[in-house]
């Protein structure tokens, strides 16, 4: 027995230390065509052993691409970080020589006016397979080169009829820019003697962790909204193709198993044909019989649904297509210990390689079905937005062009067609010209997806969600809208139709002033000119009240840019100012004189100086990686504003007084210092200019630095009754008692300087 105790040690330290794995533990034993290199040949180390790297990543696409007449590689985008964003095209060499009139046959499905006499018979499978979009989820990316290797190499009568049979295009890696930073966490921690302690540093990942792109954003909350252009490249490829199934492989925590589609039935997105969560059931099918072979443990129908159209596993919903969600619990590293057992992450690898194989072949058994619904679809679509009493969604936006045009770039991403106003329109109390307004028909293939941009949902099965519940487009834009009835509809409201992405929005550049110029604050990009002006030195001046001048209507926000005592000569002035409005492109208007008919003149009290913004962001562990990450984008994209980040933590030993503005994100502020806590008092009190946000403000509020008041929730006197509740039902009333997702009108002081450029009171607020 003396013996056993020093064996038995020996043999886990052996398994431990042991990740390699054979070829054949993920994929299946056949003949390999030995002219194409396997991942172990190409990386020097087989796939698990290591996290790969992007660039180790795409660097094997590229060499299978080369290699391999089946495969061919293309750049779709770049990312903020210059990262290529590439998708492997994979099928048999026959329909290489003919892919583009596949794709364009394929294409003709979705159009109801054509494809009731496509010929599906021959028409392959469209498969869209897509990997990691969350950077530390990183089982699917070192999944997709053994996938991807499988399709190129394995000599089998099951591949043949997947090459013959399907289009795949391959995407290895939704986020490169998360995918690559957190493989360098997990390398650089990695010790030769694998531990499964779960309180290692390895499985600690540091902030912002590499789940965001580069600027903290989700990505899989932006196929809808497609601001980055990692998701506007995709959309693309989306629409270039239309496929049949995408699949979107995640990780989720350790302690967890293997999740498939369907999610909750009861939080489908009612505007989803039954048939779609029939057929994800069907693909399903394949996915348990795939995990059951190699003995792993799944579960469907839990958690996670299908409601949100802005995730990965949900936008082809609203396409034609079927999506499908898969889950993997994550490793987070090498190997970590777990209620279920050592969890590897070769093991975490295996599963997503089996999914996405067993997807192959569901897309192969299935591919008459497939193609079907995908024609069915559009054509339901047609039908049912003929029998809608609602004909059109009209929106529109006198004072801001800019915002106006990116609503109209987002529904042209999703191949909605868009029409100008083609003649006045008076809705709801509203009044809609054609010059600042657009006409979106619901007769039209895209009806099903219009709707979950533009319809405001209030009543649902199901009070919680895995994702928001609410995203009504033009409420996030603040902008006014109205749906058309039939008797207020005809052709003459559809004027010219939007081309390309954007409408035609021209700014021309002002005429030279010798006393001043304006710059209206309602303009999205405002604050973009105002910040190019001032980082030139110019002076500039905001106006607190309204004024007429030059048969112009200014308000409050305005700002004055004055010629004169300037550090520059007049028409050095002039050339910046034209400068910005080019590279802004907001608005801003020459005056001849200071005297006004109505309101203050340009010389008022009532004008108050500007000081350049120099702007510090607090950033790290502890701060909302995303409530950070949008701040950052906003004003270093948008806005072109210099933006310096500091760590948190760093805060007490820290200098804040180059700074004259202060972002606190939302997040946990438990972790500042007394010190750090009166460093920002006194630097406000000095003139600093405080920004607290969510969780920011109340931690604001309880240091004495913001004078909040806060409403408490009424309680009955005398009310002490206890409602008795089941115990398998706590999961369910916790989450009723959370608000995610939700848009709530908020009524707004527009006389306050917070909304000096707004003009619509209720003012919608997502929570």
């Amino acid at each position: 027995m003396k013996y056993l105790l020093p064996l038995s040690l020996l043999l886990v330290a052996s398994s431990l230390k042991a990740q390699k794995q054979p070829l054949t533990y993920y994929l299946p034993d056949i003949g390999y065509l030995p002219d194409i290199p396997t991942p172990e040949s190409f990386l020097g180390y087989q796939i698990g052993e290591w996290h790969l790297s992007h660039d180790q990543q795409l660097f094997f696409m590229k060499a299978l691409a080369a290699a391999s007449p089946r495969v061919t590689i293309t750049e779709y985008a770049r990312t903020y970080e210059g990262r290529p964003l590439v998708y492997l095209t994979i099928t048999s060499e026959a329909n290489h020589r003919r892919l583009e009139q596949i794709r364009l046959a394929h294409l003709a499905l979705s159009d109801p006016e054509s494809s009731a006499g496509a010929d599906i018979a021959a028409l392959p499978t469209v498969l869209y397979q897509g990997f990691s979009i969350h950077g530390n989820e990183p089982s699917g990316g070192n999944a997709a080169p053994l996938v991807a290797y499988y399709l190129a190499a394995g000599q089998s009568d099951e591949v043949q009829q997947i090459l013959d049979e399907t289009v795949i295009l391959l995407d290895p890696c939704f986020n490169p820019d998360g995918f690559h930073r957190f493989s360098t966490w997990a390398n650089m921690h990695k010790n030769h003697n694998l531990t499964d302690d779960s309180q290692d540093r390895e499985y600690h990942e540091a902030w912002p962790r590499g789940r965001t792109n580069h600027y903290w954003f989700d990505l899989n909350r932006d196929w809808l909204l497609a601001q980055h252009p990692e998701s506007q490249g995709r959309i693309r490829v989306f629409h270039d193709w239309k496929p049949n199934i995408l699949t979107d492989h995640h990780e989720m925590g350790t302690n967890a198993s293997f999740f498939f589609m369907p999610g909750v039935p009861e939080r489908t997105n009612p505007i989803t044909p039954w048939e779609n969560q029939e057929l994800t059931g069907k693909i399903g099918a394949y996915h348990a019989a795939a995990l059951d072979e190699i003995g792993s443990l799944y579960y469907t129908q839990e958690g996670y649904d299908d409601f949100y159209y802005g995730k990965g596993s949900t936008y082809p919903d609203a396409n034609g297509g079927i999506g499908i969600l898969f889950e993997q619990a994550s490793a987070r590293g090498h190997l970590q210990s777990t209620i279920n057992g050592p969890l590897s992450f070769s093991f975490a690898i295996r599963n997503q390689v089996a999914t996405a194989l067993s997807t192959q072949k569901a897309a192969v058994a299935l591919r008459p079905e497939l193609l079907d619904y995908q024609r069915r679809f559009y054509h339901s679509a047609m039908e049912a937005a003929r029998k809608e009493d609602r004909k059109a969604v009209v929106f529109g936006d006198v004072q801001d062009q800019a915002r106006l045009s990116a609503l109209v770039q987002i529904l042209r991403r999703h191949q909605v067609d868009v029409y100008q106003l083609g003649k006045p329109l008076e809705l709801g109390g509203q009044s809609f010209r054609p010059e600042t307004a657009f006409i979106v028909p619901f007769e039209q293939p895209q009806y099903r997806l219009i709707r979950g941009l533009f319809d405001t949902v209030t009543t649902f099965q199901d009070s919680i969600f895995y994702d928001v519940s609410s995203w009504a487009l033009p409420l996030a834009f603040n902008i006014a809208y109205a749906e058309v009835p039939s008797q207020s509809y005809n052709g003459s409201l559809l004027g010219e139709p939007v081309k390309g992405l954007a409408p035609e929005w021209k700014v021309e550049p002002p005429a030279m002033s010798q006393y001043a110029y304006l710059l209206e604050w309602e303009d999205y990009y405002a604050p973009r000119a105002l910040n190019l002006l001032m980082d030139k030195g110019l002076r500039a001046k905001v106006a607190t009240r309204d004024f007429e001048l030059s048969g112009r209507n200014y308000h409050k926000g305005t700002v004055l840019i004055p010629v004169q005592n300037q550090a520059r000569t007049p028409a050095q002035v002039h050339q910046l100012v034209s400068r910005a409005v080019a590279e802004s492109r907001a608005p801003i208007y020459p005056v001849a004189t200071g005297f006004t008919p109505s309101g203050i003149d340009l010389g008022s009290n009532d004008f108050e100086a500007l000081k350049p913004a120099k702007v510090l962001l607090l950033v790290g562990e502890g701060i909302s990686s995303y409530g950070a990450g949008e701040v950052w984008h906003l004003l270093d994209q948008r806005f072109a504003m210099e933006v310096s980040k500091m760590e948190l933590d760093d805060l007490p030993g820290s200098s804040l007084d180059r700074y004259t503005v202060l972002v606190m994100p939302d997040g946990n502020y438990g972790r500042v210092s007394r010190k750090g806590w009166d460093k920002i008092r006194e630097w406000a009190r000095e003139g600093g200019t405080l920004i607290t946000i969510e969780a920011a403000a109340k931690a604001a509020h309880e240091q004495g630095l913001a004078g909040l008041r806060l409403r408490e929730t009424p309680v009955k006197e005398g009310d002490t009754t206890v409602e008795r509740r089941p115990y398998e039902r706590l999961g369910a009333d916790r989450g009723s008692e959370n608000i995610g997702g939700a848009i709530v009108a908020a009524d707004v002081d527009l006389s306050h300087p917070l909304f000096f450029g707004c003009h619509r009171s209720p003012m919608p607020l997502f929570r």
